[in-house]
């Protein structure tokens, strides 16, 4: 591993978990807000948990919240024929399992906030390749080049390509990224992310 890559990791990881501290204060409020809403809109659980593939193929459970109906995965068989993407991607427009509240949620990415722990143990960043759900097994020889850094909440196809991009255009555009990594960037990908959430054009 380069010297200049593991001094980036280094930093990288240091502005993770002081980015975390400083805007804990203002997301605990806005976790718990959701918490209830989750709750109080449909039965289940808050939290949602899920095997996620990291940095050199080694497995985690993500956290997001709950957006979609208690017996989700039971029921994603019966819509496999409204699926939009190629496989190994599963992507249903107005997706009827989605909750009410998991709408807005997703529309407003903060489904995703409960990934803040992940980055706090270490097993993802706040900017890098989107953690896939499914194993190594489905993927090709030049996809494994994404697998070289930690996972990100965001990334650059989540500003770029947002829910359309297939998994191929994906990992391209995720390469793309691994090619330009640095402070600078993930912190022009971090503001760019707001500005897709604030135009409502979340995944």
């Amino acid at each position: 591993m380069p010297l200049a890559y593991r001094r980036y990791a280094v930093l990288k990881r240091l502005f993770d978990l002081a980015i975390c501290l400083i805007v804990a204060p203002l997301l605990i409020p806005v976790l718990l807000l959701c918490a209830l809403a989750v709750a109080i809109d449909s039965p289940g659980k808050i939290v949602f948990t899920q095997l996620r593939t990291g940095q050199h193929g080694r497995m985690f459970r993500m956290y997001k919240f709950r957006t979609m109906v208690r017996d989700a995965e039971a029921l994603k068989a019966s819509l496999a024929h409204l699926n939009i993407l190629p496989p190994p991607d599963f992507k249903i427009i107005d997706d009827p399992r989605v909750t009410r509240v998991g709408r807005f949620l997703r529309k407003t990415s903060l489904d995703e906030l409960p990934q803040i722990i992940n980055v706090v143990l270490g097993e993802m960043s706040l900017v890098g390749p989107r953690p896939t759900d499914f194993g190594l097994a489905t993927y090709e020889l030049w996809h494994m080049e994404r697998l070289e850094v930690l996972p990100g909440i965001t990334g650059l196809w989540q500003v770029d390509g947002r829910h359309v991009s297939t998994f191929d255009e994906r990992l391209r555009m995720d390469i793309a990224y691994i090619d330009k990594m640095s402070l600078g960037f993930d912190v022009w990908l971090m503001l760019r992310t707001v500005g897709a959430v604030v135009r409502g054009t979340g995944a």
